[in-house]
């Protein structure tokens, strides 16, 4: 069945990722969206862009009238605080099938919220995680399984310049909530649960104006199986890197390259096993991947993805959200150090060894 489909916020989620990815789809996947204009509403004060293939309309009550919320998939790319309030609304106007921006809610008060309204009124939930259906990610949990041995280690390095952004824009409390989720999904996927062992934020500084925690952010978490993985996100960085980097027990060493701008989407991955060293070049765009499949499995009835034990099951990103919420918890014990050495900012000791105790 062909849907069509509205976007609820129009921001640098909705109207910046979002739609080029769905002008894309809908042409190449024309089975799956319906011959209708995408309808957005902006819930914010601010001026509506106004681009090809949109019609913005006042609010979701006038989305309901254009298009049959029986057939629709509602895009809400709002901050996490008001989600729970706005699937509320839409399910009470009939909508039932909804692609959420990660992360799926802000903290654990904000899940129930979420959830309680998911479970009430039947609805269909997938949440955007590009990593998780990234091609790259694929590979490395395909060369996990293949005989490589245990894994020992995996560190993610996230770093990209945010200055104007964390600056202009407050939707973000700390750097944990910006590029750790998409790490943290792939994490849970490659090595199962786990528990916060270590976290700290850092200020951004400009002259004297300063942003707290939205410098960058470390995290360290300990696996059911004992592995540790640990992410570092700085948004300070003059390059951008989004690299992961798995050593396992027989040696072998896998540094994969997510893409790291919207124009790209070749990955890459260094396998190196036995002395010896392979690149392979992977063509990854990963959101469109995502949203493809969102639409596939609505369009095709598959069962709900409330309780769905997939990688894009409901119940992987609430523990993504539960471990954020820990480590949050963690660093508002401490005040944020001032600045994030590009390579060498450890956890705080007192954190790490708080985390490590017993």
């Amino acid at each position: 069945m062909p849907l069509g489909t509205l976007l609820i916020g129009l921001g640098r989620a909705g109207a910046g990722l979002h739609l080029p990815v769905l002008r894309r789809a809908r042409t190449a996947y024309a089975d799956l969206f319906a011959d209708r204009p995408v309808l957005g509403v902006d819930p914010g004060l601010g001026p509506v862009a106004r681009a090809d293939g949109l019609e913005v309309v006042g609010s979701l009550d006038d989305a309901s009238r254009r298009l049959d919320p029986a057939a629709t998939v509602v895009h809400v790319c709002t901050p996490p605080a008001v989600r729970a309030a706005l699937l509320e609304e839409a399910a009470h106007l009939g909508y039932r099938r909804f692609v959420v921006e990660k992360p799926l809610a802000a903290d654990r008060t904000a899940l129930g919220r979420v959830l309680d309204v998911v479970r009430r009124r039947d609805l269909r939930v997938h949440v955007v995680s590009p990593w998780l259906h990234s091609a790259l990610t694929d590979r490395l949990a395909a060369l996990l399984d293949g005989g490589l041995g245990e894994v020992r280690s995996v560190t993610v390095v996230q770093d990209k310049a945010r200055f104007r952004r964390s600056l202009t824009n407050g939707s973000h409390t700390s750097a944990l909530e910006v590029e750790i989720p998409h790490a943290l999904g792939v994490l849970l996927r490659l090595l199962g649960d786990a528990e916060v062992r270590g976290a700290s934020c850092t200020d951004l500084r400009w002259g004297e104006r300063v942003v707290p925690r939205m410098g960058g952010a470390r995290l360290t978490l300990r696996h059911r199986s004992g592995v540790r993985s640990r992410i570092r996100c700085d948004l300070t960085s003059p390059v951008r890197r989004r690299r992961i980097t798995v050593e396992t027990t027989t040696g072998a060493r896998l540094v994969g390259h997510y893409p790291v701008a919207q124009d790209d989407d070749v990955a890459q991955l260094d396998v190196w096993r036995d002395g010896r060293g392979e690149r392979e070049l992977l063509h990854d765009d990963a959101l469109s991947r995502c949203l493809v499949h969102a639409y596939r499995g609505f369009a095709e009835g598959d069962g709900p993805v409330t309780t769905a034990g997939a990688a894009d099951g409901l119940r992987l990103h609430a523990r993504a959200v539960e471990l954020l919420d820990d480590a949050r918890r963690l660093t508002d014990t401490e005040a944020a150090p001032h600045t994030l050495p590009h390579d060498t900012c450890p956890v705080p000791r007192s954190q790490e060894a708080s985390r490590h105790a017993g």
